[in-house]
């Protein structure tokens, strides 16, 4: 009986990692699809800025450079400055 309940825990045990890896795989998938999201978004904003050629370039560059912040950057400041001074 003993050993019945000791396998039944174990299976318990498993499913319940299963689950946790299922959802930690989907979280971070989740995580990857905001972050190219957010990238592509910035890439289409920076080409359909009002900046000139030579600013855009800076731009992308920084974008590839550093992907994430180069992206949150774009969006707090360089998009904001592309329309002040449209």
């Amino acid at each position: 009986m003993s050993m019945l309940l000791a396998h039944g825990g174990a299976a318990a045990a498993e499913a319940g990692g299963q689950i946790f890896g299922l959802a930690l795989f989907g979280a971070i998938a989740l995580g990857l699809l905001a972050y190219a999201v957010l990238f592509i978004a910035a890439l289409i904003s920076i080409v359909a800025s009002p900046h000139g050629m030579g600013m855009k370039v800076v731009w992308i560059v920084f974008a590839f450079i550093a992907p994430f912040i180069g992206s949150v950057l774009w969006f707090a400041l360089g998009r904001r400055d592309a329309f002040r001074t449209a």
